[in-house]
């Protein structure tokens, strides 16, 4: 694995490690390209305070860290910093202002919610609302059409109980879309060696029907899960089972030349 863009860091209050040791052990792995995709903050109203993502105040530091680890380790790896949000419609604005100056090099979209996180549930708990999926796969593909994301992190984050054949229908949907827009499927290291229910074969293979290609992310929480060759490794294997391709760097964000 020599490229990586899902990688969070402390600020989010669920992650460990400093920035420097997510670097260091990615290149100990032999990458050469990191992005830092940390939580996104909201503006969000009447003071709510989110418990799984920087606070608006941590922007400064995030952005100053990064950039001076991108000038200690240029010779090394290329560093990019962006964030991982969900897209909310009528919160979009108050974020994009609040981001407004910030030299974030890209987005990728992670929606665990479809609406306004002090209301709605965790898009990842058990579900069989059919209306919730269709919800849920709506909300991802609006928010790729903006344009705003690189990719759709854990694409199947949305635990859906129900029928196979309800489930198929929604997610052949999602994929025959990111196919359509040459945006490669995420396997997502994190949720394969903790054997949550994503990432699935079941899902994978709908990605095989639509003819998506794969790339893997480490939604790393802790420098460890980049450097881990047997987590990368089962990755890799899930996809070749399946013989989807697997792409290596995100469009427009490979090794900057040096």
């Amino acid at each position: 694995m020599i490229a990586n863009y899902h990688t969070h860091t402390a600020r989010c209050q669920h992650a460990w490690g400093e920035d420097k040791e997510y670097v260091e052990q990615a290149i100990a792995a032999g990458m050469k390209v990191l992005g830092f995709s940390d939580h996104c903050p909201w503006v969000f109203p009447e003071g709510y305070v989110s418990r799984t993502r920087m606070f608006p105040e941590q922007l400064d530091d995030y952005f100053y860290s990064l950039e001076d680890l991108k000038r200690e380790y240029a010779r090394d790896i290329t560093i990019y910093a962006g964030f991982e949000a969900e897209y909310i419609p009528e919160l979009m604005e108050d974020q994009e202002k609040l981001l407004e100056g910030y030299p974030v090099d890209y987005m990728i979209l992670g929606q665990h919610f479809t609406a306004n996180e002090m209301t709605a549930p965790y898009t990842g708990f058990p579900t069989n609302s059919k209306a919730e999926l269709k919800k849920y796969v709506d909300t991802v593909i609006s928010g790729m059409e903006t344009g705003k994301y690189a990719y759709v992190a854990h694409p199947d984050l949305f635990h859906f109980t129900g029928p196979d054949e309800v489930y198929e229908e929604y997610f052949l949907r999602l994929c025959q879309y990111l196919k359509a827009h040459d945006i490669p499927v995420e396997i997502n290291l994190l949720g394969v060696v903790e054997n949550r229910h994503y990432t699935s074969e079941r899902f994978l293979k709908i990605a095989k029907k639509a003819g998506n290609s794969v790339i893997i992310g480490c939604d790393a929480h802790t420098p460890d899960r980049l450097s881990n060759a047997e987590y990368v490794n089962a990755c890799r294997k899930m996809a070749e089972k399946l013989e989807l391709p697997i792409v290596d760097f995100l469009p427009g964000l490979g090794v900057i030349e040096r």
